[in-house]
């Protein structure tokens, strides 16, 4: 009897689940093995090419110093972008979507959607599709596992299960890579610096616990996105994710000191800066900064200010040629005080709109901190300063 096109259809499914299954077990055994990290992944992303039949696939790892995701692993690309090249993670970008909100991101075709943008990465190599799963130790997203197609390409439930598997595994030796870099961990914990280790890792877990937080409302932005089509609804939740991502930065940079939970300001602005630059490559952000640590309540409403403001410089300072904005961190002003202040050689504030809602909020802001704003504005551009006291 002949064989009908539905048996044929349901064969080619179980042949494709038959071949995730088989690679998957491939995958668990490199994590099995006592290989180097890098190695692991060179391997697994091999494999997970082989099982999605796709030339190109990469891992991507974030840096919490430089807000960014690092070219961990990868098959199919060019010639030594591995461990150099980097991408953004702002949410318009497939891979920061999926970072962000800890949940899979896959586009058809770009050409089909204005919703995210492909990198220059993506465009030099033919990149037309792409799906991405978050990377997730504990909860909380490492980075992004990531196949593109040079041909438009609807990636299938199967697919997008059979990735997200495949990232567990590789999550399970990311996880134990961390353990063997702190082999004397449990020595240490018995010494003298035991209290200090236990903290360290009580804060290592409230950062992944913070950090499921803001995936979690990360996710729920973007999902309201999708609901409303009028251009100022998504301005104004775009707003609200970069404000709440300037706080998830603040939380990367926590450390202990001195009994409690610092921030290294220099390293928040730093990370801060890094990612709105990734937003908007025409307008270039210069930091320069003195080495400083506030307490995480009171680094808060800096970083949040400094958002607001450099934002502001950038929707209503520049034409489309761009500009240049300079963030400089001092300390040592007046008596026991810092001064954060932000340039820009815009146009200058045209309309000033005294009653705005990101000027209320600076000041409120500000205010939270015993601190004091202050701005000049001519033709040849806008600076705004925030002086506050450096208490812990």
């Amino acid at each position: 009897m002949e064989e009908g096109p539905s048996e044929s259809i349901e064969d080619g499914v179980l042949d494709k689940l038959r071949r995730h299954v088989r690679i998957l077990v491939d995958i668990g055994r490199l994590a099995g093995e006592n290989a180097d990290l890098n190695r692991f992944l060179d391997q697994t992303v091999v494999q997970i090419a082989r099982a999605v039949e796709i030339h190109h696939v990469k891992v991507l790892q974030y840096r919490p110093s430089t807000s960014d995701l690092l070219l961990a692993a990868d098959v199919g690309w060019k010639e030594g972008a591995v461990r150099s090249s980097t991408f953004t993670i702002d949410l318009r970008s497939a891979p920061g979507r999926a970072f962000q909100t800890a949940e899979p991101v896959s586009i058809r075709d770009f050409r089909e959607q204005d919703e995210y943008i492909p990198s220059d990465f993506l465009k030099e190599h033919g990149i037309v599709s792409v799906t991405n799963v978050p990377v997730l130790i504990d909860g909380a997203a490492w980075g992004v596992l990531e196949v593109d197609s040079t041909t438009p390409r609807d990636f299938t439930e199967d697919t997008t299960d059979f990735l997200t598997a495949a990232a567990a595994l590789m999550a399970t030796v990311l996880r134990r890579n961390g353990r063997q870099d702190r082999p004397d961990e449990e020595a240490r914990l018995m010494a003298a610096a035991a209290e200090a280790q236990k903290r360290e890792i009580l804060l290592r877990e409230m950062q992944h616990r913070v950090k499921n937080n803001f995936q979690l409302v990360l996710s729920s932005i973007s999902i309201q996105k999708r609901r409303y089509s009028e251009a100022a609804a998504h301005r104004a939740l775009d707003h609200v994710a970069s404000r709440i991502h300037a706080i998830s930065l603040a939380h990367d940079q926590l450390s202990f000191r001195n009994e409690g939970q610092t921030v290294r300001l220099s390293y928040y602005i730093r990370a801060l800066c890094s990612a709105i630059h990734q937003q908007v490559e025409e307008v270039e952000v210069d930091v320069e900064c003195d080495e400083l640590e506030l307490s995480i309540e009171r680094a808060l409403p800096v970083g949040l200010i400094l958002n607001e403001t450099v934002m502001n410089s950038i929707k209503h300072a520049f034409g489309p040629e761009g500009g240049r904005i300079r963030v400089r961190l001092v300390g040592g002003v007046g008596y026991g005080e810092a001064r954060l202040t932000v340039s820009d050689n815009g146009r200058g504030i045209q309309n000033p709109n005294k009653n705005g809602s990101g000027l209320k909020l600076i000041a409120s802001l500000a205010r939270q901190i015993g601190g004091a704003v202050g701005q000049e504005s001519s033709d040849k551009g806008t600076t705004t300063s925030l002086t506050f006291p450096l208490m812990t």
